[in-house]
Protein backbone atom coordinates (compact mmCIF):
# COMPACT_ATOMS: atom_id res chain seq x y z
CA UNK A 1 0.00 0.00 0.00
CA UNK A 2 2.05 3.46 -1.16
CA UNK A 3 2.42 5.98 1.30
CA UNK A 4 1.95 9.53 0.14
CA UNK A 5 3.30 13.15 1.01
CA UNK A 6 1.97 15.73 3.41
CA UNK A 7 -0.72 17.90 2.29
CA UNK A 8 -2.95 20.34 3.99
CA UNK A 9 -6.25 20.27 4.42
CA UNK A 10 -9.21 23.19 5.10
CA UNK A 11 -11.62 23.61 7.65
CA UNK A 12 -14.06 25.13 9.32
CA UNK A 13 -12.66 26.25 12.65
CA UNK A 14 -13.09 28.27 15.83
CA UNK A 15 -10.88 29.67 18.37
CA UNK A 16 -8.74 27.40 20.31
CA UNK A 17 -10.27 24.36 17.98
CA UNK A 18 -7.39 21.95 16.43
CA UNK A 19 -6.57 22.38 13.15
CA UNK A 20 -5.60 18.90 11.07
CA UNK A 21 -3.24 17.96 8.37
CA UNK A 22 -3.36 15.00 6.71
CA UNK A 23 0.00 12.70 6.87
CA UNK A 24 -0.89 9.73 5.42
CA UNK A 25 -3.41 7.05 3.95
CA UNK A 26 -2.72 3.29 3.67
CA UNK A 27 -5.18 1.77 0.75
CA UNK A 28 -6.12 4.78 -0.96
CA UNK A 29 -8.70 4.07 -3.17
CA UNK A 30 -9.06 4.98 -6.79
CA UNK A 31 -11.95 6.95 -8.46
CA UNK A 32 -14.63 4.71 -8.93
CA UNK A 33 -12.91 2.00 -7.71
CA UNK A 34 -15.54 -0.59 -5.64
CA UNK A 35 -14.56 -1.91 -2.01
CA UNK A 36 -14.95 -5.66 -1.77
CA UNK A 37 -17.20 -6.18 2.12
CA UNK A 38 -14.16 -8.40 3.25
CA UNK A 39 -11.39 -5.37 2.86
CA UNK A 40 -13.61 -2.65 4.93
CA UNK A 41 -12.02 -1.59 8.15
CA UNK A 42 -13.94 -2.46 11.19
CA UNK A 43 -11.67 -1.54 13.93
CA UNK A 44 -8.77 0.81 14.73
CA UNK A 45 -6.61 1.26 17.71
CA UNK A 46 -3.25 2.66 18.77
CA UNK A 47 -1.32 0.69 21.44
CA UNK A 48 -0.28 2.41 24.90
CA UNK A 49 2.14 4.67 23.70
CA UNK A 50 1.11 5.32 20.42
CA UNK A 51 4.25 3.47 18.68
CA UNK A 52 2.15 0.76 17.05
CA UNK A 53 -1.53 0.68 15.39
CA UNK A 54 -3.76 -2.49 14.68
CA UNK A 55 -6.67 -2.13 12.25
CA UNK A 56 -9.27 -5.33 11.74
CA UNK A 57 -11.41 -5.98 8.89
CA UNK A 58 -14.55 -7.96 8.13
CA UNK A 59 -12.74 -10.15 6.20
CA UNK A 60 -11.35 -11.50 9.65
CA UNK A 61 -7.77 -10.08 8.82
CA UNK A 62 -5.69 -7.85 11.40
CA UNK A 63 -2.52 -5.69 9.92
CA UNK A 64 -0.23 -3.73 12.19
CA UNK A 65 1.50 -0.47 11.87
CA UNK A 66 4.44 0.84 13.06
CA UNK A 67 5.97 4.73 13.28
CA UNK A 68 8.87 5.58 12.30
CA UNK A 69 11.02 8.61 12.62
CA UNK A 70 13.16 10.63 10.45
CA UNK A 71 15.84 11.38 13.04
CA UNK A 72 16.82 9.99 15.88
CA UNK A 73 16.72 13.07 17.64
CA UNK A 74 13.06 13.85 17.00
CA UNK A 75 12.48 10.68 18.66
CA UNK A 76 14.06 11.39 21.81
CA UNK A 77 12.52 15.11 21.83
CA UNK A 78 9.08 13.62 21.54
CA UNK A 79 10.02 11.15 24.63
CA UNK A 80 11.40 13.83 26.20
CA UNK A 81 8.05 15.43 26.22
CA UNK A 82 5.88 13.51 28.54
CA UNK A 83 6.48 12.50 32.39
CA UNK A 84 7.23 8.75 33.48
CA UNK A 85 2.83 8.79 33.58
CA UNK A 86 3.09 9.46 30.03
CA UNK A 87 1.27 12.11 30.22
CA UNK A 88 2.44 15.62 28.09
CA UNK A 89 4.35 17.88 30.72
CA UNK A 90 5.48 21.02 28.20
CA UNK A 91 4.27 19.50 24.52
CA UNK A 92 3.30 23.39 23.48
CA UNK A 93 5.70 25.00 26.12
CA UNK A 94 8.96 26.69 25.66
CA UNK A 95 10.52 28.06 22.78
CA UNK A 96 10.15 26.56 19.39
CA UNK A 97 13.27 25.64 17.32
CA UNK A 98 15.27 24.79 20.12
CA UNK A 99 16.16 21.58 18.83
CA UNK A 100 17.87 20.92 15.29
CA UNK A 101 15.72 18.47 14.55
CA UNK A 102 11.98 20.49 15.30
CA UNK A 103 13.88 23.89 13.94
CA UNK A 104 11.24 25.91 11.45
CA UNK A 105 9.08 22.81 11.04
CA UNK A 106 6.97 19.51 12.47
CA UNK A 107 8.60 16.18 12.68
CA UNK A 108 6.00 14.20 10.05
CA UNK A 109 3.86 11.34 11.62
CA UNK A 110 4.47 8.46 9.32
CA UNK A 111 3.83 4.83 10.02
CA UNK A 112 4.90 1.83 8.06
CA UNK A 113 3.46 -1.37 7.27
CA UNK A 114 4.33 -4.14 9.79
CA UNK A 115 2.59 -7.53 9.40
CA UNK A 116 -0.66 -8.78 8.77
CA UNK A 117 -2.48 -12.44 10.02
CA UNK A 118 -5.53 -13.87 9.37
CA UNK A 119 -7.33 -13.75 12.92
CA UNK A 120 -10.60 -15.55 12.53
CA UNK A 121 -12.02 -17.68 9.67
CA UNK A 122 -16.25 -17.97 9.21
CA UNK A 123 -17.89 -20.41 11.35
CA UNK A 124 -21.33 -22.01 11.81
CA UNK A 125 -23.03 -22.71 14.98
CA UNK A 126 -24.77 -25.95 14.36
CA UNK A 127 -26.81 -26.07 18.04
CA UNK A 128 -28.06 -22.50 16.89
CA UNK A 129 -28.59 -23.14 13.25
CA UNK A 130 -26.23 -19.53 12.46
CA UNK A 131 -23.24 -18.35 10.76
CA UNK A 132 -20.70 -16.60 12.96
CA UNK A 133 -18.88 -14.24 10.51
CA UNK A 134 -15.49 -13.64 10.24
CA UNK A 135 -15.40 -9.94 11.07
CA UNK A 136 -13.41 -8.35 13.76
CA UNK A 137 -15.54 -6.50 15.76
CA UNK A 138 -12.86 -4.88 18.43
CA UNK A 139 -9.43 -4.88 19.23
CA UNK A 140 -7.60 -4.36 22.43
CA UNK A 141 -3.34 -4.07 23.02
CA UNK A 142 -2.25 -5.92 25.74
CA UNK A 143 0.97 -5.28 28.23
CA UNK A 144 4.26 -5.45 26.40
CA UNK A 145 6.04 -9.30 26.65
CA UNK A 146 9.62 -9.87 26.64
CA UNK A 147 12.05 -9.54 23.91
CA UNK A 148 9.15 -6.46 22.39
CA UNK A 149 7.25 -8.99 22.09
CA UNK A 150 3.73 -7.23 21.46
CA UNK A 151 0.12 -9.48 22.59
CA UNK A 152 -3.03 -8.48 20.78
CA UNK A 153 -6.82 -9.52 21.67
CA UNK A 154 -9.10 -9.88 18.91
CA UNK A 155 -12.54 -10.71 18.49
CA UNK A 156 -15.30 -11.42 16.38
CA UNK A 157 -19.05 -12.00 17.34
CA UNK A 158 -18.03 -15.33 19.14
CA UNK A 159 -14.72 -16.11 19.72
CA UNK A 160 -11.63 -13.88 21.38
CA UNK A 161 -8.18 -14.61 20.86
CA UNK A 162 -4.54 -13.62 22.13
CA UNK A 163 -2.15 -13.15 19.48
CA UNK A 164 2.19 -12.85 20.06
CA UNK A 165 3.08 -10.22 17.59
CA UNK A 166 7.28 -10.76 17.52
CA UNK A 167 10.25 -10.05 15.26
CA UNK A 168 11.35 -13.31 14.07
CA UNK A 169 14.84 -13.68 13.15
CA UNK A 170 15.79 -16.03 10.28
CA UNK A 171 18.76 -18.24 10.77
CA UNK A 172 20.94 -20.01 8.35
CA UNK A 173 24.14 -22.48 8.21
CA UNK A 174 26.90 -20.80 6.80
CA UNK A 175 30.52 -21.97 6.21
CA UNK A 176 30.09 -25.43 4.69
CA UNK A 177 33.21 -27.24 3.88
CA UNK A 178 32.24 -28.23 0.43
CA UNK A 179 31.44 -24.87 -1.82
CA UNK A 180 29.70 -25.77 -4.93
CA UNK A 181 26.35 -24.11 -6.57
CA UNK A 182 23.44 -26.65 -5.94
CA UNK A 183 20.53 -27.29 -7.62
CA UNK A 184 17.45 -27.94 -6.09
CA UNK A 185 17.89 -31.30 -5.71
CA UNK A 186 20.86 -30.77 -4.13
CA UNK A 187 23.40 -31.36 -6.77
CA UNK A 188 26.02 -29.57 -7.94
CA UNK A 189 25.90 -28.25 -11.52
CA UNK A 190 28.83 -28.85 -13.74
CA UNK A 191 29.60 -26.19 -17.43
CA UNK A 192 28.19 -29.16 -19.14
CA UNK A 193 24.83 -28.83 -16.99
CA UNK A 194 25.06 -32.55 -16.02
CA UNK A 195 24.55 -33.07 -12.22
CA UNK A 196 28.22 -34.39 -10.26
CA UNK A 197 28.81 -34.89 -6.72
CA UNK A 198 32.60 -34.90 -6.37
CA UNK A 199 35.27 -32.20 -7.34
CA UNK A 200 38.55 -31.37 -6.66
CA UNK A 201 36.60 -28.92 -4.69
CA UNK A 202 33.91 -30.92 -3.55
CA UNK A 203 33.65 -34.09 -1.64
CA UNK A 204 36.34 -35.66 -2.59
CA UNK A 205 38.43 -32.74 -1.99
CA UNK A 206 37.54 -34.34 1.61
CA UNK A 207 39.09 -37.39 1.45
CA UNK A 208 42.44 -35.49 0.78
CA UNK A 209 44.61 -35.39 3.79
CA UNK A 210 45.84 -31.92 2.13
CA UNK A 211 42.83 -30.76 2.39
CA UNK A 212 42.08 -31.50 6.41
CA UNK A 213 43.56 -28.64 8.06
CA UNK A 214 41.20 -26.52 5.79
CA UNK A 215 37.86 -27.81 7.27
CA UNK A 216 35.88 -25.71 9.57
CA UNK A 217 32.53 -26.05 11.24
CA UNK A 218 29.55 -24.63 9.68
CA UNK A 219 28.16 -21.55 12.19
CA UNK A 220 24.59 -20.27 12.24
CA UNK A 221 24.56 -16.43 10.80
CA UNK A 222 21.45 -14.48 11.44
CA UNK A 223 19.80 -13.17 8.75
CA UNK A 224 16.90 -10.76 8.12
CA UNK A 225 14.16 -10.14 10.62
CA UNK A 226 10.31 -10.17 9.95
CA UNK A 227 7.27 -9.88 11.93
CA UNK A 228 4.92 -12.78 12.49
CA UNK A 229 2.13 -13.57 14.68
CA UNK A 230 1.16 -16.51 16.38
CA UNK A 231 -1.70 -17.23 18.54
CA UNK A 232 -1.71 -17.96 22.17
CA UNK A 233 -4.59 -18.37 23.60
CA UNK A 234 -8.62 -19.14 22.49
CA UNK A 235 -11.80 -17.61 24.74
CA UNK A 236 -14.88 -19.50 23.56
CA UNK A 237 -18.08 -20.39 24.58
CA UNK A 238 -18.65 -17.39 27.19
CA UNK A 239 -21.22 -15.47 25.50
CA UNK A 240 -24.64 -16.44 24.05
CA UNK A 241 -24.70 -13.20 22.50
CA UNK A 242 -22.70 -11.00 19.79
CA UNK A 243 -19.40 -9.20 21.75
CA UNK A 244 -18.91 -5.66 21.12
CA UNK A 245 -16.86 -5.08 23.66
CA UNK A 246 -13.28 -5.63 24.95
CA UNK A 247 -11.06 -3.99 27.96
CA UNK A 248 -7.48 -4.59 29.36
CA UNK A 249 -7.57 -3.86 32.84
CA UNK A 250 -4.98 -1.51 34.38
CA UNK A 251 -3.50 -4.41 36.73
CA UNK A 252 -2.19 -6.02 32.76
CA UNK A 253 -3.98 -9.57 33.83
CA UNK A 254 -7.38 -9.64 33.27
CA UNK A 255 -9.96 -7.92 30.92
CA UNK A 256 -13.45 -8.26 30.17
CA UNK A 257 -15.90 -8.87 27.23
CA UNK A 258 -19.20 -7.70 26.72
CA UNK A 259 -22.31 -8.59 25.07
CA UNK A 260 -25.44 -7.73 24.67
CA UNK A 261 -26.70 -8.76 28.25
CA UNK A 262 -23.77 -9.50 30.11
CA UNK A 263 -20.01 -8.85 31.16
CA UNK A 264 -17.27 -11.32 31.94
CA UNK A 265 -14.25 -11.07 33.51
CA UNK A 266 -11.02 -13.35 32.07
CA UNK A 267 -7.37 -13.80 33.42
CA UNK A 268 -5.07 -13.62 30.24
CA UNK A 269 -3.61 -16.82 31.09
CA UNK A 270 -7.04 -18.96 31.54
CA UNK A 271 -8.96 -20.16 29.12
CA UNK A 272 -10.90 -22.45 30.53
CA UNK A 273 -13.35 -20.35 32.71
CA UNK A 274 -14.04 -16.75 33.02
CA UNK A 275 -16.72 -14.63 35.57
CA UNK A 276 -19.84 -13.30 34.96
CA UNK A 277 -19.68 -9.71 37.01
CA UNK A 278 -22.86 -8.06 35.17
CA UNK A 279 -25.76 -9.58 34.24
CA UNK A 280 -28.82 -7.58 33.05
CA UNK A 281 -30.90 -10.67 31.18
CA UNK A 282 -34.20 -10.69 32.73
CA UNK A 283 -35.91 -13.72 33.93
CA UNK A 284 -38.14 -13.07 31.28
CA UNK A 285 -37.03 -12.14 27.80
CA UNK A 286 -40.41 -10.28 27.11
CA UNK A 287 -39.01 -7.80 29.97
CA UNK A 288 -36.10 -6.37 28.50
CA UNK A 289 -35.90 -2.85 27.76
CA UNK A 290 -32.37 -2.31 27.69
CA UNK A 291 -29.12 -3.68 26.07
CA UNK A 292 -25.22 -3.37 27.06
CA UNK A 293 -23.69 -0.93 24.14
CA UNK A 294 -20.02 -0.67 25.45
CA UNK A 295 -17.71 -1.34 28.30
CA UNK A 296 -14.88 -0.37 29.49
CA UNK A 297 -12.36 -0.82 32.22
CA UNK A 298 -10.71 2.62 34.28
CA UNK A 299 -7.49 3.27 32.86
CA UNK A 300 -6.09 3.98 36.34
CA UNK A 301 -8.06 2.51 38.94
CA UNK A 302 -8.50 -1.81 38.07
CA UNK A 303 -11.77 -2.52 40.27
CA UNK A 304 -13.62 0.72 38.39
CA UNK A 305 -15.86 -0.38 35.22
CA UNK A 306 -18.15 1.54 32.78
CA UNK A 307 -20.72 0.30 30.84
CA UNK A 308 -23.09 1.75 28.98
CA UNK A 309 -26.94 1.04 27.82
CA UNK A 310 -29.00 1.45 24.91
CA UNK A 311 -31.30 3.81 27.26
CA UNK A 312 -28.52 6.29 26.89
CA UNK A 313 -26.93 5.57 30.75
CA UNK A 314 -23.55 5.39 32.06
CA UNK A 315 -23.28 2.64 34.81
CA UNK A 316 -19.79 2.96 36.98
CA UNK A 317 -19.59 0.11 39.09
CA UNK A 318 -17.04 -0.94 41.78
CA UNK A 319 -15.86 -4.67 41.53
CA UNK A 320 -14.97 -4.56 45.12
CA UNK A 321 -18.78 -4.46 46.47
CA UNK A 322 -20.41 -7.25 44.62
CA UNK A 323 -18.95 -10.35 42.42
CA UNK A 324 -22.08 -10.00 40.55
CA UNK A 325 -22.26 -5.97 40.20
CA UNK A 326 -26.04 -5.69 39.64
CA UNK A 327 -25.96 -2.17 40.99
CA UNK A 328 -23.82 0.71 40.36
CA UNK A 329 -22.22 3.55 42.21
CA UNK A 330 -23.01 6.41 39.91
CA UNK A 331 -25.43 6.75 37.12
CA UNK A 332 -24.59 9.04 34.64
CA UNK A 333 -27.77 10.12 32.49
CA UNK A 334 -29.09 13.01 30.95
CA UNK A 335 -32.85 12.65 29.59
CA UNK A 336 -33.99 14.23 26.54
CA UNK A 337 -36.37 17.37 26.84
CA UNK A 338 -40.24 16.55 26.91
CA UNK A 339 -40.56 18.82 23.87
CA UNK A 340 -37.56 17.51 21.82
CA UNK A 341 -39.54 13.66 22.62
CA UNK A 342 -40.21 11.62 19.28
CA UNK A 343 -40.87 8.40 18.31
CA UNK A 344 -37.11 8.30 17.66
CA UNK A 345 -36.13 9.45 20.73
CA UNK A 346 -35.15 5.54 22.33
CA UNK A 347 -32.99 4.97 19.57
CA UNK A 348 -30.74 8.29 18.76
CA UNK A 349 -30.18 8.02 22.74
CA UNK A 350 -28.57 4.90 22.36
CA UNK A 351 -24.81 4.76 23.11
CA UNK A 352 -22.58 3.56 20.64
CA UNK A 353 -18.99 4.12 22.31
CA UNK A 354 -18.05 5.10 25.70
CA UNK A 355 -14.21 6.21 26.08
CA UNK A 356 -12.04 6.95 29.21
CA UNK A 357 -9.43 9.95 28.86
CA UNK A 358 -6.11 8.69 29.25
CA UNK A 359 -5.80 10.26 33.26
CA UNK A 360 -9.64 8.38 34.07
CA UNK A 361 -11.27 12.02 35.21
CA UNK A 362 -13.33 11.83 32.17
CA UNK A 363 -15.88 9.73 30.40
CA UNK A 364 -16.77 10.45 26.84
CA UNK A 365 -19.72 9.09 24.93
CA UNK A 366 -21.74 9.00 21.67
CA UNK A 367 -25.10 8.62 20.81
CA UNK A 368 -26.50 9.42 17.44
CA UNK A 369 -26.88 13.05 17.80
CA UNK A 370 -24.48 14.15 20.48
CA UNK A 371 -20.92 13.56 22.37
CA UNK A 372 -20.98 13.77 26.06
CA UNK A 373 -18.07 14.61 28.21
CA UNK A 374 -19.05 13.12 31.94
CA UNK A 375 -16.94 14.19 34.90
CA UNK A 376 -16.58 10.99 36.94
CA UNK A 377 -17.29 13.12 40.06
CA UNK A 378 -20.17 14.70 38.80
CA UNK A 379 -22.78 12.42 38.23
CA UNK A 380 -25.51 15.34 37.78
CA UNK A 381 -24.88 16.77 33.99
CA UNK A 382 -22.06 16.36 31.41
CA UNK A 383 -19.52 18.97 31.43
CA UNK A 384 -19.89 19.40 28.16
CA UNK A 385 -22.43 18.64 24.98
CA UNK A 386 -21.43 18.46 21.70
CA UNK A 387 -24.26 18.51 18.86
CA UNK A 388 -22.53 16.56 16.21
CA UNK A 389 -25.85 15.59 13.68
CA UNK A 390 -28.58 17.93 15.37
CA UNK A 391 -29.04 19.22 12.09
CA UNK A 392 -30.21 15.60 11.19
CA UNK A 393 -33.16 15.88 13.60
CA UNK A 394 -35.77 16.57 11.34
CA UNK A 395 -34.60 13.42 8.71
CA UNK A 396 -34.64 10.79 11.25
CA UNK A 397 -38.13 9.39 9.49
CA UNK A 398 -35.61 9.14 6.54
CA UNK A 399 -32.95 7.65 8.47
CA UNK A 400 -34.68 5.17 10.27
CA UNK A 401 -36.11 4.14 6.65
CA UNK A 402 -32.77 3.04 5.13
CA UNK A 403 -31.37 1.91 8.66
CA UNK A 404 -28.73 4.98 9.11
CA UNK A 405 -30.33 5.17 12.41
CA UNK A 406 -28.63 2.44 14.01
CA UNK A 407 -25.01 3.46 13.05
CA UNK A 408 -22.63 2.94 15.97
CA UNK A 409 -20.15 6.33 16.03
CA UNK A 410 -17.16 5.85 17.76
CA UNK A 411 -16.01 8.60 19.50
CA UNK A 412 -11.86 9.36 20.76
CA UNK A 413 -10.69 11.82 23.24
CA UNK A 414 -7.16 13.00 23.84
CA UNK A 415 -4.71 12.75 27.04
CA UNK A 416 -6.54 15.66 29.06
CA UNK A 417 -9.99 15.21 27.96
CA UNK A 418 -9.83 19.13 26.37
CA UNK A 419 -10.34 17.48 22.83
CA UNK A 420 -12.79 15.15 21.65
CA UNK A 421 -13.41 13.81 17.94
CA UNK A 422 -16.13 11.38 15.87
CA UNK A 423 -16.76 10.42 12.81
CA UNK A 424 -19.92 11.96 10.92
CA UNK A 425 -21.53 11.36 6.94
CA UNK A 426 -20.40 12.91 3.79
CA UNK A 427 -16.64 11.45 4.74
CA UNK A 428 -16.04 14.01 7.25
CA UNK A 429 -14.56 13.70 10.85
CA UNK A 430 -15.39 16.02 13.30
CA UNK A 431 -13.27 18.09 16.12
CA UNK A 432 -14.31 20.07 18.93
CA UNK A 433 -13.02 21.88 22.04
CA UNK A 434 -15.15 20.88 24.51
CA UNK A 435 -14.37 24.43 26.52
CA UNK A 436 -15.54 25.90 23.88
CA UNK A 437 -18.43 22.92 22.26
CA UNK A 438 -20.33 22.96 25.60
CA UNK A 439 -24.03 22.51 24.00
CA UNK A 440 -23.29 24.05 21.00
CA UNK A 441 -22.15 22.49 16.96
CA UNK A 442 -19.13 24.76 16.76
CA UNK A 443 -15.97 22.93 16.20
CA UNK A 444 -13.74 21.75 12.96
CA UNK A 445 -14.75 19.77 10.32
CA UNK A 446 -12.81 17.82 8.01
CA UNK A 447 -12.76 15.82 4.77
CA UNK A 448 -11.20 12.45 5.00
CA UNK A 449 -9.50 12.94 1.96
CA UNK A 450 -5.44 12.76 0.46
CA UNK A 451 -6.42 15.46 -1.40
CA UNK A 452 -10.20 16.35 -0.75
CA UNK A 453 -12.50 17.70 -3.56
CA UNK A 454 -13.15 20.95 -2.39
CA UNK A 455 -12.79 23.22 0.93
CA UNK A 456 -14.80 22.71 3.59
CA UNK A 457 -15.93 26.47 3.43
CA UNK A 458 -17.84 28.30 6.20
CA UNK A 459 -21.56 28.52 5.19
CA UNK A 460 -23.65 28.46 8.50
CA UNK A 461 -27.09 27.71 8.11
CA UNK A 462 -29.69 28.45 10.71
CA UNK A 463 -29.12 25.96 12.42
CA UNK A 464 -25.85 26.30 13.54
CA UNK A 465 -24.46 24.03 10.90
CA UNK A 466 -21.63 24.26 8.93
CA UNK A 467 -21.83 23.16 5.55
CA UNK A 468 -20.01 22.81 2.09
CA UNK A 469 -18.37 20.57 -0.03
CA UNK A 470 -19.33 17.98 2.85
CA UNK A 471 -22.93 19.21 3.24
CA UNK A 472 -25.03 15.94 4.75
CA UNK A 473 -27.88 17.67 3.33
CA UNK A 474 -27.50 17.61 -0.23
CA UNK A 475 -26.05 13.98 -0.24
CA UNK A 476 -28.28 11.38 -1.77
CA UNK A 477 -29.39 8.99 0.41
CA UNK A 478 -26.99 5.71 -0.55
CA UNK A 479 -24.25 8.19 0.36
CA UNK A 480 -25.87 7.48 3.63
CA UNK A 481 -24.98 4.50 3.60
CA UNK A 482 -21.55 4.20 2.38
CA UNK A 483 -19.38 7.63 2.62
CA UNK A 484 -19.62 7.42 6.59
CA UNK A 485 -16.81 7.46 9.42
CA UNK A 486 -17.65 5.12 11.67
CA UNK A 487 -14.07 3.73 13.61
CA UNK A 488 -11.60 6.01 14.39
CA UNK A 489 -8.48 6.38 16.92
CA UNK A 490 -6.50 9.43 18.70
CA UNK A 491 -3.00 8.59 19.65
CA UNK A 492 -2.76 8.49 23.29
CA UNK A 493 -0.03 10.75 24.03
CA UNK A 494 0.28 13.17 20.85
CA UNK A 495 -2.42 14.99 18.51
CA UNK A 496 -2.53 12.08 16.06
CA UNK A 497 -5.97 10.68 14.61
CA UNK A 498 -6.16 7.86 12.66
CA UNK A 499 -9.57 7.21 11.17
CA UNK A 500 -11.05 4.93 8.72
CA UNK A 501 -12.49 5.37 5.06
CA UNK A 502 -13.93 1.87 4.28
CA UNK A 503 -10.69 -0.11 3.17
CA UNK A 504 -8.36 3.06 3.30
CA UNK A 505 -6.49 4.32 6.61
CA UNK A 506 -6.04 8.22 6.93
CA UNK A 507 -3.84 9.67 9.66
CA UNK A 508 -3.90 12.86 10.49
CA UNK A 509 -1.81 15.34 13.07
CA UNK A 510 -3.21 18.14 15.14
CA UNK A 511 -1.68 21.72 14.85
CA UNK A 512 -2.64 25.15 14.81
CA UNK A 513 -5.25 26.15 12.97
Amino acid sequence: MPRSSAASMEATMTPGQLGWDFSQVFGERAPGEEVQDADVISAVEFNADGEKLATGDRGGRVVLFERVYQSKSAMEELRSRFDESGVASDVDGGEKGTDAAFSGRKEPVEYRYLTEFQSHEPEFDYLKSLEIEEKINTLKWCHQGANDANFLLSTNDKTIKLWKVYEKHLECVSGFNVHREEDRFGFRRTNGGKAATTSATGIGALANEQHAGALKIPSVVRGESVFTARNRRMYANAHAYHINSLSVNSDGETFISADDLRINLWHLESTQQSFNIVDIKPTNMEDLSEVITAAEFHPVHCNYLAFSSSKGTIRLTDLRQHSVCDSHCKLFELPEPAEKRSFFSEIIASISDIKFSRDGRYILSRDYLTMKLWDVNMDSKPVATVNVHEHLRPKLCDLYENDSIFDKFQCCVNHDGSQVATGSYGNVFKSFNTAIGDEGESGGQFEVSKDPRGRLTPKTRGNGYHGGAGDIFNLPPADFRANKILHMAWHPKEDIIATAAANSLYFFSGGSP
